[in-house]
């Protein structure tokens, strides 16, 4: 049988694709890679009938226990999953607002579920809009890893479960624009640095010529915060798997090398300026009583930045990553037990961030000056 979910101590500790250990991970805080499957002899999602949708998900359900996916495998179905669960798992990034939708008072279709480890690189949504959605996610500048563990992932269950396939089309998807490899391969990019110096609307212009998407900080349909942005292949059909993650990685490290010379501009011709605005959002982060969700994420766009740059006595990559997630409503409701208004959220948010900080104050010795 599965593990179970402990709500409780899922708060506790974040995936270790936060870890901020990846390779340029002051830059680039996670990448992803995302394949969607449909199993041979059932039809797709949408035309799926309940008693076979719920059959398609403990079929999937028992070959990713016995694989042991990522370690022990978590299942969570989402009939009895609860509105906060849901939630918590659409703030880590483990399920989709389809799978998990923002309402609660809508409907949760029949035998969908995910299935993941403890460590949260991999994770399995079953019955969202294809069958089977599987995402490998890493720390940092790892694109070619989380490909890997994708493809090693998708070798596995293609040897218990038969996928539909066409020749001359390649794996088939309930939308048209998957069909092909299925894959969706993104890279969670923090730029900062064009942001400030005005050059981002060039550069993401330019991303979007070459055929990439970008997209804000929870994908599609969501809002850039925090100067992070998600960028994406777009084309499924024609290209080979590892054609489109070269040409992700590709665009990704010119990029890298465009926010890393305005960080160095702004460092020579603004150091004081931009010291001025790290240590304020330090100071308001480590002082303040009641913050909004969105107010944090900037603030710690701001120390990423300072933290790039090398100033000294800011907190690691590691617990500012951390904060994005376990600020979110969420995980604050799952911490204090009961539901919570947002005045009650932003202060327990507040207390959650200042004893974060004063942890890694601890740890690292007291801030000093940039």
């Amino acid at each position: 049988m599965p593990y179970s979910l402990d709500p409780k101590r899922f708060v506790q500790h974040v995936g270790a694709w936060l870890q901020g250990a990846g390779p340029d991970s002051d830059v680039v805080v996670s990448c992803r890679v995302r394949l969607a499957r449909n199993v041979e002899g059932y039809p797709f999602v949408l035309r799926l009938e309940d008693e076979k949708a719920r059959e398609l998900a403990t079929r999937v359900r028992d070959v990713l226990v016995e694989q042991h996916i990522d370690g022990e495998t978590i299942w969570v179905g989402m009939e009895e999953a609860t509105p906060i669960v849901k939630l918590l798992l659409r703030e880590r990034y483990l399920v989709s607002r389809d799978l998990a939708p923002n309402d609660p008072r809508l409907a949760t279709r029949p035998g969908r579920g995910v299935a993941f480890g403890e460590n949260e690189t991999l994770a399995v949504m079953v019955n969202e809009e294809d069958h089977l959605r599987l995402q490998a996610l890493c720390s940092g500048f790892q694109l070619a890893e989380a490909w890997a563990l994708a493809e090693r992932g998708d070798d596995e269950l293609g040897e218990s479960l038969e996928f539909a396939f066409a020749e001359e089309m390649g794996y088939l998807t309930a939308c048209p624009t998957n069909v092909g490899t299925g894959m969706r391969a993104s890279v969670l990019i923090h730029l900062p640095a064009l942001v400030l110096t005005k050059q981002i609307d060039k550069v993401l212009k330019s991303v979007m010529q070459v055929g990439l998407a970008v997209r804000g900080l929870y994908g599609e349909g969501s809002d850039v915060m925090g100067n992070l942005f998600q960028l994406s292949n777009q084309t499924t059909l024609g290209h080979s798997e590892q054609e489109s993650v070269e040409s992700l990685d590709r665009v990704t490290r010119q990029i890298l090398d465009y926010e890393e010379r305005a960080r160095d501009v702004m460092l020579r011709d603004a150091k004081t300026q931009i010291a001025d605005k790290v240590w304020r959002a330090y100071g308001s982060l480590r002082y303040g009583r009641s913050m909004a969700s969105q107010e944090v994420i900037n603030l710690c766009s701001a120390l990423r930045l300072g933290v790039a740059l090398g100033f000294a006595g800011l907190p690691p990559l590691s617990t500012i990553n951390q904060l994005l997630v376990l600020t979110q409503p969420a995980h604050l409701m799952r911490n204090a037990g009961r539901a919570l208004e947002a005045p009650e959220r932003n202060v327990l948010r507040a207390d959650l961030v200042r004893a974060h900080l004063e942890r890694a104050n601890s740890e690292t010795g007291p801030g000093g000056r940039g």
